[in-house]
């Protein structure tokens, strides 16, 4: 088959293959079209490619016009100004997708043309669907990142030491979230020599949260209905929301770092962080919130922007994976090049709408608008997600009402 790889729109860095998935592509069998450039920004040159097998052209109407399936980072609903009418009629489209944003009559486009669209964000949370999980991926970068990002922007050291002129006392960190982009958030805290406390609406998650060195947290609020079948928070009421943000108020303003991953698929984050919690906390803390392109689990949350708040300094990214282009290009690469395996047999593609996986991810196919996730966008949640669910940016996988981002971030954001 014919592969295309365009470069990603916008400011986005990734790139949908690198020049390894590109050489065992081609090894496949396959043919790859590249954009020339469609890597630079990721670290990889055109060379790099060429050597991989690929066709590199500078054409990029002519990646679309030659290529039978296109392989995107962000497209359709995860990026402003998508144009559907740059695929051609019958051609397949796999990339994250925006399922929860693509319009109506963006979908009626595709159908129209008789195109296949793979949204990643919806990959099922299925042993066999791991190793195509986009949304945990990118989720695992952004939770590191987002801890990396407020140890470099503390006014003091994360690690105790034990020094001639006196012991310094580890920095406090507290993460909202234990989805992926939670989790790695912990970890990475932990590895910095912090104190690291964590929540999530989940009880059973507090051993998860132990077991990467952090102490769980436990509020007196409870929810039978925090998570649907496949594990994605659902969202709650604002009586629910009201007692839990009183409650983590207290041990926010006891941190220096506060992390938040909450994030709900198909619909805002669920605020958790008040104004006057980040007022009470110490002057030189830092918040980092990546459930920020939901519109935020802080209060003083502003998409992309770095916000001074009494002392405080809040940051609302929306793409953390793109910050690391080349592991999140390895990574994202390799997550497209497993799904596009299964959608292949000897050489054709081949669409089993039987198969689970197929099923869950096919947006528009054969001239019908499918969109499955609309039955199910009232209650959902993620963010690992480049963004997810039970981790914001878990850019797709992620966690719960308090918990997440693969999203999409894009995080990206189970970020």
């Amino acid at each position: 088959m014919i592969v295309g790889v365009p470069t990603a729109s916008g400011n986005e860095t990734r790139v949908a293959v690198v020049p390894s998935v590109a050489e065992d592509l081609v090894e496949d069998g396959h043919e790859v079209l590249i954009e020339a450039g469609a890597g630079e920004t990721a670290g990889f040159a055109d060379e790099d490619y060429d050597d991989a097998g690929c066709d590199v052209l500078g054409d990029r109407d002519a990646v679309f016009d030659g290529a039978e399936v296109i392989f995107e980072v962000e497209a359709l609903g995860a990026i402003e100004g998508s144009d559907a009418g740059v695929y051609s009629e019958g051609q397949t489209v796999i990339g994250l997708l925006g399922p929860y944003d693509v319009s109506d009559e963006v979908l009626e486009t595709l159908a129209e043309r008789q195109v296949s669209a793979f949204a990643l964000e919806l990959i099922p949370r299925i042993s066999r669907a791991q190793s195509m999980d986009a949304l945990s991926s990118m989720a695992n970068l952004a939770g590191y990142k987002a801890m990396v990002q407020a140890a470099s922007e503390l006014d003091k050291l994360v690690p105790m030491q034990m020094t001639a002129a006196g012991t310094v006392q580890p920095a406090d960190v507290f993460v909202i979230g234990a989805g992926v982009a939670g989790l790695q958030a912990i970890t990475t805290a932990d590895r910095l020599g912090a104190s690291v406390r964590a929540y999530d609406i989940r009880p059973e998650a507090a051993e998860e949260i132990e077991s990467v060195g952090a102490d769980f947290v436990e509020l007196d609020v409870h929810a039978d209905d925090a998570a649907d079948e496949e594990g994605h928070a659902q969202e709650m009421d604002e009586a629910f929301y009201r007692k839990q943000r009183a409650q983590l108020a207290e041990v926010v303003a006891e941190a220096d770092v506060v992390i938040t991953t909450a994030a709900v698929p198909g619909g805002p984050a669920p605020r958790l962080v008040t104004e006057d919690a980040v007022a009470a906390m110490d002057h030189g803390s830092v918040v980092v919130d990546l459930a920020a392109d939901g519109g935020g689990n802080c209060d003083v949350t502003q998409p992309d922007e770095r916000v001074e708040y009494e002392g405080v300094t809040v940051f609302g990214p929306t793409n953390l994976p793109s910050t690391l282009p080349r592991t999140a290009s390895e990574l994202y690469a390799n997550n497209l090049r497993n799904l596009f395996e299964l959608l292949v047999e000897e050489g054709e593609l081949t669409i089993d709408i039987d198969d689970e996986i197929v099923d869950a991810t096919l947006l528009t196919h054969d001239g019908t608008v499918r969109a499955p996730h609309e039955d199910e966008s009232d209650g959902d949640d993620s963010m690992d997600g480049e963004e997810g669910a039970t981790n914001a940016d878990d850019e797709h996988g992620d966690d719960t009402n308090a918990e997440t981002q693969d999203a999409p971030t894009d995080g990206g954001n189970d970020v």
